[in-house]
């Protein structure tokens, strides 16, 4: 098993960020209530196995485990940078007069970037918020802290680098990473025809735990929300749909159910009920999440145009595509048509894959564009243009990752960059 029983349901209590900070935190703690205790000799040897910072001696410790035994068999809220009530998402079918109150991704600055030594084709965020996860040509994938990233808007300054584990295990370019809903894992798919699977909770683990042996580059992966399952597209035109803990894999029984040519994108909704997957064939397909048969399907999507990124809204009523026709489209799933067109303002074939996305509070439409190395942005209503986000990439902007439940977003490029963006008051880092 990748995931053995036990240890999952002990990490989905936990939750994915949590591994990591949480450990960090428990050994400090333990360090400072040694110092407490008088142990300074065993405190000093477990301080030198961690970053370096200055610790005081505290009863912390035993003061939270006389609290925990206390209130044992509850759970408390984890608390972190980002708090706040539950996101709705877009709703075309309720529209309220109020004015948006959240701030244009185009105020956006970008305040922390790293380098890849090859150009980085993805990014992805955990499902908290609190992780990310970049993917590049040279085969590696780094794993960032976001609270750390958004530290250095305020140049703060110490030995608390974002960049938390960098992995290495493929042989060939990493074209997708999803982590998994709850457990301390990250999934990556790559030109080398494999899925591999990280434990990034241990910091001396740089190899993949397990992995799944495709027959083709993989080109999309994503978790079914219960964390169970994993999707796969490939450049094969069949849709995989793998069990995690027994590597079993499942496609639909109706051959005129798949794609006939390459799977380019996959999404699940939020509550694992449908998938959606795009492929170069034109076509976007929208599947049932239980039977894994294909329920919809949107003919020459982009006007026969290979159809580049699919991805649901928060409430499962749209899909918003994107294409090689440069077009980003809302699509209203209950009535299976178009909804809504965000065109840029001189039209263009594009020649590298393009996703469109979502922000966080789905009220605006991001795309990179690729003749200017900018990133387009519009009003998701009404598909006003606004202006562009000059990201200062000296070269293609292969992707746009956006928080689902956070303002920030990640851009990452073939200059071998990756940008991490979020408002900030009184800088301007363009």
């Amino acid at each position: 098993e990748i995931f053995p029983y036990s240890k999952m349901a002990a990490h989905k209590r936990r939750g994915t960020s949590g591994v990591l900070k949480d450990k960090e935190q428990l050994y400090r703690l333990i360090v400072s209530q040694l110092k407490y205790d008088g142990f300074e000799t065993a405190a000093a040897q477990l301080l030198d196995a961690l970053p370096r910072q200055s610790l005081g001696s505290s009863e912390r410790l035993s003061h939270l485990v006389r609290l925990g035994l206390q209130s044992e068999g509850t759970s408390s809220k984890r608390r972190g940078s980002f708090e706040g009530p539950e996101l709705e998402g877009v709703d075309l079918e309720c529209e309220s007069d109020e004015v948006k109150r959240v701030a244009c991704p185009n105020e956006f600055d970008w305040v922390y970037h790293t380098v890849h030594k090859a150009p980085v084709l993805t990014a992805t965020f955990s499902n908290d918020g609190n992780l990310a996860a970049t993917a590049s040509v040279d085969t590696t994938i780094k794993v960032l802290d976001v609270d750390r990233m958004m530290a250095k808007s305020q140049h703060q300054v110490g030995d608390s680098h974002p960049v938390l584990r960098t992995l290495y295990d493929h042989n060939d370019a990493v074209t997708s990473l999803d982590f998994h809903p709850s457990a301390p894992y990250l999934a990556s798919g790559s030109k080398d025809c494999t899925i591999k699977f990280f434990e990034y909770s241990r910091p001396a683990v740089k190899k993949a735990s397990q992995l799944i042996q495709e027959v083709a580059r993989v080109n999309s992966i994503a978790f079914h929300p219960s964390g169970d399952y994993l999707l796969a597209g490939t450049d094969q035109s069949t849709l995989r749909l793998y069990d995690v803990n027994t590597f079993q894999c499942f496609v639909s029984a109706n051959a005129k159910d798949q794609h006939c040519g390459p799977i380019t994108s996959i999404d699940y909704t939020t509550d694992g009920r449908m998938y959606v997957s795009s492929s170069r064939d034109g076509r976007i397909r929208v599947w049932d999440g239980i039977s894994n048969r294909c329920i919809a399907v949107f003919q020459r999507a982009h006007e026969g145009a290979e159809v580049t990124s699919v991805t649901f809204s928060r409430n499962a009523k749209y899909i918003l595509s994107a294409g090689k026709d440069g077009f980003a489209i809302l699509w209203e799933l209950a009535a299976g048509r178009p909804l809504n067109y965000y065109s840029p303002e001189r039209k263009y074939i594009a020649d590298f894959p393009i996703n469109a996305t979502f922000s966080h509070t789905e009220d605006y439409i991001l795309v990179p564009d690729e003749r200017n190395h900018f990133v387009n942005v519009w009003d998701t209503r009404t598909t006003a243009v606004l202006k562009p986000i000059k990201t200062g990439h000296s070269n293609i902007v292969r992707c746009v990752s956006y928080s689902k439940n956070h303002p920030v977003f990640i851009t990452t490029s073939d200059d071998y960059r990756i940008k991490f963006w979020m408002k900030c008051e009184g800088t301007n880092m363009r």
